[in-house]
């Protein structure tokens, strides 16, 4: 897709031509991902990958600013997509709309594993009400596996002030998920 500059354009980078110079990062980067939740999607890196791409085409948007602006986006896409995965598994698994009946008697302690993705991801919609910034970062760092350089790059911040909001989302994310 040709780009098209105006003057306020001039240093923006085609999406088109970002991904594939982006594409061995990309798949790195789905490979961590899936690293923890690759049996409750099953996904592989490749589909993450390509189900970024499609959706990313989807949007509509053409240029980014930055090679950690897109790097953002796409790490909002691929929690997106595991987060989508996780919840139709689960709604399958589940029976949809059926009637569930326990059979056992046992109360597993901790969040099941197909849980945790979606109570993260419970939480994390919580936090963009009151610190929309937090979750960029976490998006970022977690998601993307930025470095603070990027991301502070990215949001226009310092790295210290990253490394602020780093802590205080993972501090905040504990405690909404232990009230879980």
């Amino acid at each position: 897709m040709p780009q098209t500059e105006t003057a306020d354009q001039t240093d923006a980078l085609s999406i088109a031509a970002l991904w594939p110079n982006a594409y061995a990062d990309l798949r790195h980067l789905a490979q961590r991902r899936l690293r923890n939740v690759e049996r409750m999607t099953l996904l592989d890196t490749t589909a993450l990958v390509n189900e970024s791409w499609l959706r990313l085409a989807h949007s509509g948007l053409r240029d980014v600013p930055s090679r950690e602006k897109f790097f953002g986006y796409v790490s909002r896409i691929m929690r997106s997509i595991i987060v989508d995965m996780v919840r139709e598994r689960s709604a399958l698994r589940r029976g949809g709309d059926a009637v569930h009946i326990t059979l056992g008697t046992t109360i597993v302690e901790g969040i099941p594993a197909d849980e945790e993705a979606l109570c993260v991801d419970d939480a994390l919609s919580a936090l963009a009400q009151v610190e929309p910034r937090l979750v960029r970062v976490v998006e970022m760092r977690y998601y993307a596996g930025l470095t603070e350089a990027e991301i502070g790059a990215a949001l226009g911040l310092t790295e210290r002030t990253i490394r602020r909001d780093w802590d205080k989302a993972r501090g905040l994310l504990r405690v909404m998920l232990a009230g879980q």
